[in-house]
């Protein structure tokens, strides 16, 4: 595989399959691992950042679980498909900030990908559609294992995994679901919400991660230390939270149904017929009237669009993705063009 093949297949998280896969989009579990008596990625020499790209890079092509996997040297990447693989979710804003020693492998169906000297010397990351927590740690555990057979890990008795920023420090997991949350903002339930899931050790991040804000109405739900938490208490700390959340959302798509029927079908009619109508949208606009449409899919309104397909579009419609798909830098109009030609193919007829 090269990483242009990516372009012609759907992403893991966004397949709409899985429990709860109206609400909840994906599952993901990411690992923060360290060479043993090597300094951490942010301290570390050249010549030691090299050495662990080295030791990660003879791990990861030789374990099983990375067959047929891409192996990518960020500084090797252009700007448009460094932004190609953070759309994708495959990367973070740090590894394509600062290039240098950094990498990323990325398995064939995108359910697994390892960066490569990122905040730590290892982010092992596996994603499973809907509300899947469960079966994405037995993926990546059984990984930890095999690459840890291989790689001396920084390890501690009385504190665990040992990385690079405190917070991860333990058991070096972070697990996070994606949220669809339409009803609960649109009834204003939501800031309620946050609040809680912050009192009770979660937090709430955007679309991308860490440092964005919430956009179309998508919420990732992630634990926020892990120190002193097994993995297991993690994952059935979130779980426990996220039924809860699925529940509220379920009862306010019963409130707008019941209470504000006409309006609430007019809203998701008009953002339906903008996109098929368009010749001309922004990314912002795009991904506020698919989180509408979205809505009016899971509740029965829209009829005769694969989701999986609408799904593609929340990130097929982003910059990088389009101008890979034109096969060419575009300029921001040439952007919002291209961007309403891709939805009326997808979704006009």
């Amino acid at each position: 595989m090269k990483l242009d093949d990516l372009i012609n297949q759907t992403s893991e998280w966004l397949r709409g399959t899985g429990p709860q896969s109206d609400i909840v989009i994906s599952s993901r579990i990411r690992l923060a691992r360290n060479i043993s008596k090597l300094p951490f990625s942010h301290r570390a020499l050249k010549a030691q950042s090299q050495q662990a790209l080295k030791i990660c890079r003879n791990a990861i092509e030789s374990s099983d679980f990375m067959k047929g996997s891409i192996f990518m040297k960020i500084d090797e990447l252009n700007s448009i498909d460094k932004q190609f693989l953070l759309e994708r979710h495959l990367v973070s804003k740090e590894l394509i900030a600062k290039s240098d020693s950094k990498a990323v492998v990325i398995s064939e169906k995108e359910i697994i990908s390892i960066m490569i000297n990122e905040e730590d010397h290892l982010r092992i990351q596996v994603v499973q559609s809907g509300f899947n927590l469960s079966q994405a740690w037995q993926i990546i555990d059984k990984i930890d294992a095999e690459l840890g057979s291989k790689i001396d890990f920084a390890f501690s008795h009385d504190l665990g995994f040992l990385t690079a920023c405190p917070t991860n420090t333990g058991t070096g997991m972070r697990a996070s679901v994606m949220l669809h949350l339409p009803a609960l903002v649109i009834t204003k339930q939501i800031n309620r919400l946050l609040q809680t899931i912050s009192k009770l050790g979660l937090t709430a991040r955007g679309f991308y991660g860490e440092g964005t804000q919430a956009s179309g109405n998508f919420f990732q739900i992630s634990n926020q230390t892990t120190l002193g938490h097994t993995e297991f208490d993690v994952i059935d700390n979130i779980e426990r939270m996220v039924r809860q959340i699925v529940t509220h959302e379920q009862n306010a798509r019963k409130i707008l149904n019941a209470q504000h029927k006409i309006e609430f079908q007019d809203r998701i009619y008009r953002a339906l017929g903008t996109l098929k109508s368009a010749h001309i949208i922004t990314s912002n606009e795009t991904i506020e009237l698919l989180s509408m449409v979205r809505l009016g899919m899971d509740m029965g309104f829209v009829k005769n669009i694969i989701m999986s397909k609408l799904n593609q579009l929340f990130i097929f419609t982003q910059p990088a993705h389009l101008q890979k798909l034109e096969g060419k830098a575009l300029s921001p109009t040439e952007r919002d063009v291209k961007r309403a030609e891709v939805i009326r193919e997808a979704i006009g007829k």
